[in-house]
């Protein structure tokens, strides 16, 4: 197991900072910029990220030194209502304050290429808080006499455990009853399948003439049932969503069939439809960041019952060309595929990353633009009568660092130094409707407001002591 671990990350000390530049790093942080539409965000959930909530100690030993940082469990707000808990699997990336993060499947994040990916989730289903009984977990890690795991150091073996397989990074856990656990999950793991997502439709988009029923939009959820909204845009008076038999549909299940239902002699147009349901999110479910800024990648550990969305558009006319354009992160590629699709009668000429294309009457085409790791991107396709889409994002699909350096309000990959390790009070939880842990926040504000306090005090006297030892200039004068 040593040798494996040891094969750690070789640009991870420029990821870890010290715990002073972490400090000021959180006081100073600016939050980043609302999302952008993204491909890769099929639809799901979508969070802010609180920062790590249930942690203790871990070290991590690279060819640059070994650090001491955090491990544990984060905790990210959902859009609509809910809470989340995750896991990073990004060790050598940071984090960014209050990043934005969205739901993806693994193909899409920094697990797409790892054969060890189902282990990760074996370990989540059975580590906590997914088991939160910590004597369970003490009996199965074969803990010693006078040993035992509080919620912060079964969170932090839980993570070094996940480390071990997400980045094949070279990492222990302080503590040793935490230690002990990391080893048990990691010789226990087994293969376990991808869990499906909380809420996708496909495709996301359709087109077709006016006077047909445009699709089908297959939803794919796990939630018992999905709420189907109201069409938005200046052209969607009169179009309605139904079923295959064209029965008006307001809810619809995982597997269910939509259309837009476009009346004769609509003016050509387009509408939105986003669908809407209360679930929890599997866990083991990945979370990238959105907007263009960078954050270290996630595994979803546990969530309570929460908001997910996800939307469809439809374009239609008369006839001639009429497109719909659908994107989606291609991580094995190295880049953004962008499908096109013509259900017109006239071919459909467009521009796409400098190159002009021609999609035929009824068909399609897809084009794989490279991106760089870790670089936000601006594609846009233009086309015919001012056709224009521009699709943004960051492509997030590798573990190392690869450049571009850390923006502002990022802070090392775990949040922390690691805290205090003090037990943190238990919180009733109703376990109906959530499958979080049951342990409350960590909150070290007060000791960084006292750190910056001091250090600005600190500055102050530094200053007035240099300003006295500056010698006289010529004049006689300090100034």
């Amino acid at each position: 197991m040593t040798s494996v671990r040891r094969r750690a990350v070789s640009r991870l000390a420029a990821a870890v900072l010290a715990p002073g530049l972490l400090a000021a790093g959180a006081i100073a942080g600016a939050a980043p910029a609302a999302a952008d539409d993204q491909p890769g965000q099929p639809g799901g959930a979508t969070a802010t990220l609180d920062g790590l909530k249930t942690f203790d100690k871990a070290v991590i030993h690279s060819d640059g030194g070994d650090k001491r940082v955090g491990a544990g469990l984060f905790e990210m707000t959902v859009d609509g209502g809910g809470t989340l808990q995750t896991y990073c699997i990004d060790i050598a990336n940071p984090t960014t304050d209050k990043a934005r993060y969205g739901e993806v499947s693994w193909d899409e994040s920094s697990l797409n290429d790892n054969k060890d990916a189902g282990k990760i989730l074996w370990i989540l289903q059975n580590s906590y808080p997914q088991v939160n009984d910590l004597n369970t977990l003490a009996d199965a890690a074969k803990l010693g006499d006078g040993e035992k795991l509080t919620a912060q150091t079964a969170a932090a073996g839980t993570q070094v455990a996940i480390w071990r397989f997400s980045d094949h990074a070279d990492v222990e856990a302080v503590d040793p009853a935490a230690e002990k656990l990391a080893d048990y999950l990691e010789q226990k793991a087994e293969d376990v399948p991808e869990p499906t997502a909380s809420l996708t439709l496909d495709p996301q988009a359709v087109s077709g003439k006016a006077g047909e029923r445009l699709g089908p939009v297959t939803v794919g959820t796990n939630a018992p049932s999905v709420t189907v909204g109201a069409l938005t845009g200046a052209s969607a008076s009169g179009v309605q969503v139904v079923d295959k038999d064209g029965n008006k549909l307001t809810s619809t299940t995982d597997g269910g069939e939509l259309y837009f239902d476009v009346p004769k002699g609509t003016e050509p147009g387009s509408a939105a439809l986003t669908l809407k349901a209360s679930t929890k999110v599997p866990v083991g479910r990945a979370f990238t960041s959105l907007g263009g800024h960078k954050s270290q990648t996630q595994i979803l550990a546990g969530s309570s019952q929460s908001t997910v969305s996800a939307t469809a558009t439809a374009t239609w006319a008369d006839g001639g060309p009429i497109a719909a354009v659908t994107a989606e992160k291609e991580c094995t590629a190295g880049g953004v595929k962008v499908t096109v699709t013509n259900n017109g009668d006239a071919p459909f000429e467009f521009t796409l990353a400098g190159e002009k294309k021609t999609v035929p009457a009824m068909e399609s085409t897809e084009v794989t633009v490279p991106v760089e790791e870790d670089q936000r991107y601006n594609i846009t396709i233009t086309g015919p009568d001012g056709f224009e889409k521009t699709i943004s994002g960051v492509l997030d699909c590798e573990t190392a660092g690869t450049g571009g350096g850390e923006d502002e309000g990022t802070t090392p990959q775990t949040g922390s130094d690691g805290g205090s390790g003090e037990d943190q009070p238990a919180e009733e939880q109703d376990e109906s409707d959530t499958d979080l842990a049951a342990t409350g926040s960590s909150s070290n504000t007060p000791l960084i407001v006292g750190i910056a306090l001091a250090l600005v005090v600190l500055g102050g006297v530094a200053m007035v002591i240099v300003r006295k030892r500056k010698p006289a200039t010529a004049s006689g004068s300090d100034d």
